[in-house]
């Protein structure tokens, strides 16, 4: 079979006998640079340099550089509150979408706040692979948003046999997250809010918490990143077009908001946009820059957890010059084929690169799904 008949038959939640090789299949030539951007690693300062400057070379070395990259970028973006081992979950309705179960959830997001999501499980007994799917409100994700009925990953993930817990926005509002106490920028604020939700999938009966994943689109794609990043549990890491690298040329691409890295209790940005001279940079995002950090140390905080970028208008294959990083973070851990990005000429997701995602999770995460 052609692979784009593979991944609309993914996409209808059709699965045919060795499945996990077909999704490989597809997924293979995405796991590859183009020829030219093979080895180039761009003005990016490799993660395998301590930050006196020695080199990593051993996976036990890695292991203490990875510690000092989470460390300087929790530093730089305030601490996480703890991570709630046992959040409170309360089942609120329960219905029927045709095989599926999808029940409205509230789940205890932080301490003092709480969420409400949609919990989607498929038929059989498990214990299932599970994904976050995370956006601005959980319906747009399982299917109920007529508007955007190409960001249903939660709904065509769980179709595929995955358990899927779908959230919205701390607080309802992502212009204005409600990151109660927390002394984080909004952004990480988000990552804690995932670790939670981790906590509460790996609690559920059907789930098996080895096989959790994480995905999110444009600003979900934000949010999935840093979560994957951060939160070291996700086994492995999907994001739609987020902007994976700080780009000040796409407006789109805009960690230096308040709502993102740049919130700032004395200094406020006069208006939203790309930062100008009379329009700085602020907060947190303003000392990342700074201290010349970028994106690409937050990706290799993922290895060696398989990592994929669905690509459009804001992370075009020439991104592969930042995640040629984390391939070499990969290799010296001794695994190959755990980083891909795909292509697509917009920022909306399309059925072939949802259907892509659907095949990333299915054989990473399934059973029988094993890293070639």
């Amino acid at each position: 079979m052609f692979p784009r008949l593979l991944l609309l038959l993914a996409s209808l939640g059709v699965r045919l006998a060795a499945d996990t090789d077909l999704a490989w299949t597809t997924l293979a030539p995405l796991f590859r640079p183009p020829p030219e951007f093979a080895g180039k690693f761009g003005v990016y300062r490799s993660p395998l340099l301590f930050r006196e400057g020695k080199t990593v070379n051993t996976s036990n070395a890695w292991a203490g550089r990875r510690i000092e990259i989470l460390g300087d970028w929790h530093q730089l973006m305030g601490p996480w509150p703890p991570v709630i081992e046992r959040p409170s979950f309360e089942v609120l309705v329960t219905t029927s979408r045709g095989e599926l179960i999808q029940q409205r959830v509230r789940l205890e997001i932080a301490r003092g706040q709480t969420n409400e999501g949609l919990l989607l499980t498929p038929p059989g007994r498990g214990p299932f692979p599970a994904v976050l799917v995370v956006y601005y409100e959980p319906e747009t994700s399982v299917g109920l948003n007529q508007k955007q009925p190409l960001r249903d990953f939660g709904f065509q993930l769980a179709r595929r046999g995955f358990v899927t817990l779908s959230i919205g926005t701390p607080g309802g509002d992502a212009w204005k997250p409600d990151i109660g106490r927390a002394q984080c920028q909004p952004l990480s604020f988000h990552a804690y809010v995932a670790a939670n939700c981790w906590n509460v999938l790996a609690h559920q009966p059907a789930v098996d918490p080895t096989r959790i994943g994480i995905v999110g689109h444009s600003y979900g794609g934000k949010w999935a990143l840093f979560a994957g990043a951060l939160w070291e549990k996700f086994a492995a890491v999907a994001v739609s077009d987020p902007g994976i690298v700080f780009d000040e040329t796409r407006p789109n691409v805009n960690y230096w908001e308040p709502w993102y890295l740049g919130s700032d209790p004395v200094e406020k940005r006069p208006k939203a946009g790309v930062p100008t001279s009379d329009n700085p940079r602020t907060g947190s995002y303003r000392r990342i820059i700074e201290v010349g950090r970028d994106l690409h140390e937050i990706h290799a905080l993922i290895a060696p957890r398989p990592f994929f970028v669905s690509g459009g208008a804001e992370d075009p294959p020439s991104r592969w010059t930042a995640l040629n990083h984390l391939v070499a973070v990969n290799s010296l851990l001794g695994v190959t084929n755990r980083v891909g990005l795909s292509r697509r000429s917009g920022h909306t997701p399309t059925e072939e690169s949802n259907a892509q995602l659907c095949a990333f999770f299915d054989h990473f995460l399934t059973t029988q799904g094993a890293t070639p």
